[in-house]
């Protein structure tokens, strides 16, 4: 769900942006940002290197965070540690860019810069053999869920536009937004019917004051195309937004709030919702997806990494990785046997990963790339697993939007690209 988040523009954006902090959470990495900004603002960039490797040392590995200590350096003006920590990054797969920042003109005319450069080069080049599976030509579509049913017809949800599509020999409005706002994350259950989040968001086109942080989810009947199923989170001062959801039995729904971090148990028998997971335990929840046993529930934090649910007592625990694999900046979340499939759209450059579990279940240990960079990618975002393939959304566009929610002419229809989960790519350990 990308531009929804404030950290997203940490990952994403030059030094004015990579510098603002939200304060929404008060803690060790938020101090230490307010300390970076200050020193950055007086000029004192020892104590700004300083005050960097604080905030790493609150939030370990957070690409956002090395982005800041390799600024610091570099205005220090120690080009050889400045190259290391962002070559540390590209190991990782991150590029942020440096060639095009003023700030870090300098290490251009490091004798390592050629090496580092020629690095940054062959992490962008594409990698993947994804074939389009649908491809539409409405503009200003923006999709973000997506769901496939049992033969094989594919469910599409549009943020700006609120449609739900299902697309087979032709293609055939479900829902037109009547009752509902943006659509998100989306399941299809046992039963005929197709879940999805939605949120009263401002890039949603028929957004007004009267609907502004309204969300929910919604059970769409198949066979009738009428909503069966309407239940919102009950009003609050705090903007929120379901984003994401899982099916977990027939009674039973988890979804994502993205703004708080929060988890919420939807029981359908009784309509209500409980919030299991409270704000600021995690501080973006995004993607989620269930083990093989049901009994836990993996969840991507969009700043905080990847984490397990145990769904006895709601106890959260962080999967680690090594330095080679970065668990930022993931958006969906889906699971392959003993690998969890995730897409990457809060680094650079975009891809869609297979990481793989211990056994466990509380580490990864290896990835590997299954699409990078293709030239359909323009914030890939959410997908679906069907037996070996992945079908995802390439291109939802969410980047697109300007401040007030509106989209610039002539974008591309939506597109579904799908791949091979079989076949062995780029593998890092």
């Amino acid at each position: 769900m990308p531009q929804m988040l404030p950290d997203r523009l940490l990952l994403t954006v030059l030094l004015a942006c990579v510098l603002w902090v939200p304060m929404a959470h008060a803690d060790a990495y938020a101090d230490a940002r307010a300390e970076l900004i200050a020193t950055y603002q007086a000029g004192d960039f020892q104590a700004m290197r300083q005050a960097a490797q604080d905030a790493l040392d609150a939030r370990p590995g957070y690409p956002g965070a090395l982005f800041n200590r390799a600024l610091a350096e570099t205005l220090d003006g120690d080009s050889a540690a400045a190259l290391a920590t962002l070559s540390g990054l590209v190991i990782s797969g991150v590029d942020f860019k440096v060639a095009d920042i003023e700030e870090f003109a300098p290490l251009l005319t490091s004798a390592a810069w050629p090496s580092y450069e020629s690095a940054v080069a062959a992490l962008n080049e594409p990698v993947g053999s994804a074939t389009i599976a649908y491809s539409q030509n409405t503009e200003n579509f923006i999709p973000e869920g997506i769901a496939i049913g049992a033969d094989g017809e594919l469910y599409l949800g549009s943020i700006h536009l609120g449609l739900v599509l299902r697309v087979d020999d032709g293609v055939e409005i479900l829902s037109d937004a009547a009752g509902h706002w943006s659509v998100f994350g989306m399941r299809l259950d046992d039963r005929g019917g197709l879940w999805f989040a939605s949120a009263a968001v401002s890039e949603f086109a028929g957004s007004n004051n009267r609907n502004q942080g309204k969300t929910g989810i919604f059970r769409l009947d198949l066979n009738s195309n009428e909503i069966t199923h309407r239940a919102l989170l009950p009003s609050s001062d705090t903007a929120m937004v379901l984003g994401d959801l899982v099916i977990v039995d027939e009674d039973t729904i988890l979804a994502t709030e993205s703004l708080t971090g929060a988890l919420y148990r939807y029981a359908i028998s009784t309509e209500e919702f409980v919030q299991v997971v409270p704000p600021g335990e995690l501080r973006s929840m995004q993607g989620l997806a269930l083990d093989g046993t049901g009994d836990y529930l993996y969840v991507s934090d969009y700043v905080g990494g990847l984490f397990r649910v145990a769904l006895a007592d709601y106890v959260v625990e962080r999967l680690v990785a090594n330095d080679s694999i970065t668990l930022f900046g993931i958006d969906g979340l889906y699971r392959y046997g003993n690998e969890l499939i995730a897409i990457q759209n809060g680094i650079r450059p975009h891809r869609v990963v297979a990481l793989t579990l211990s056994s466990d279940g509380l580490d990864i240990t290896g990835s590997r790339i299954l699409a990078r960079n293709l030239p359909e990618f323009d914030e890939p975002t959410l997908g679906v697993v069907v037996g070996d393939e992945f079908f995802f959304v390439a291109n939802s566009h969410w980047n697109r939007f300007d401040r007030e929610g509106n989209l610039p002419d002539s974008l591309t229809g939506p597109i579904v690209l799908k791949l091979s989960l079989l076949e062995r790519s780029l593998e890092r350990d």
